[in-house]
């Protein structure tokens, strides 16, 4: 592709990114914005993959500034979900990347919309599993369960991504997490990790569209620090409402794209 964009390719990645970045600060899903529209626009699969990954990715920091306040509260979970992430990142870069697309794009539907029913039933699922839901999980073993999920929600990251935020917001759900915002907060800050080493591993293999992406950036970060302000300035129930909307939305959408259409 040239290095100068037509004007309105510029202008409707612009967009579609900054819409891209709001969705993800609040509940996920932008992939579903930005993969398409590059796709639309004549770039290959796995290269338009890799592009949006990277350009979601530098927009994080808008996001990142945005819940500032409540990561000194968020940083003990931090820590145990971090290094798997970093793993997990990885290994899902490395499967785009070394193999085919079908069988794992095939599950991208029931994934989504798996992660969905269970944010929407976090409360009755965490009662089920040990804890009474005044509290967050203290037990070993719903710790060491909630890490094994977070790798593999992380290789799902890296190897595509969209709805992950959906999956992570489930599983700190089922560890007793109440509060929306600090559970964006480190969703936000997981997804950055799981982006930031697939996109490097994008950048190596040349993956990487660069006019696209430099333009998707500036619109992701726009997107991603309005998303955030927006976010925590509204009622957690309606924070969990759109959550549960886009994760229905996308799952449709799956279904329809991978099975009708």
């Amino acid at each position: 592709m040239g290095d100068f964009l037509p004007p309105v390719e510029l202008l409707v990645l612009l967009v579609g990114a900054c819409l891209a970045g709001a969705m993800n600060a609040i509940a996920g899903g932008g992939t579903i914005i930005t993969f398409p529209l590059l796709l639309a626009f004549g770039m290959p699969a796995i290269q338009a993959n890799a592009t949006s990954t990277l350009a979601l990715l530098i927009g994080i920091g808008g996001s990142l500034y945005g819940y500032r306040e409540h990561m000194p509260s968020v940083r003990p979970w931090m820590k145990l979900f971090a290094p798997v992430s970093i793993v997990g990142g990885l290994a899902g870069a490395w499967l785009l990347t070394n193999t085919s697309e079908r069988f794992f794009s095939d599950l991208v539907p029931f994934l989504i919309l798996f992660a969905t029913v269970l944010f929407l039933l976090s409360n009755v699922v965490g009662k089920f599993v040990g804890f009474d839901g005044n509290r967050q999980a203290t037990h070993p073993a719903h710790k060491v369960a909630a890490v094994v999920v977070q790798f593999g929600v992380a290789v799902y990251g890296g190897y595509f991504g969209a709805g992950i935020g959906i999956l992570m917001l489930a599983t700190l759900g089922l560890i007793g997490l109440k509060n929306i915002h600090q559970m964006n907060a480190i969703k936000t800050v997981l997804g950055a990790l799981v982006n930031v080493v697939a996109a490097a591993y994008f950048v190596l293999a040349g993956l990487i569209i660069w006019p696209q992406a430099l333009v998707m950036t500036l619109g992701a970060a726009v997107g991603y620090y309005g998303g955030a302000v927006i976010s925590t300035r509204i009622p957690q129930r309606w924070v969990r409402a759109i959550i549960i909307l886009v994760g229905l939305t996308l799952s449709v959408v799956f279904f329809w794209r991978q099975f009708v259409g």
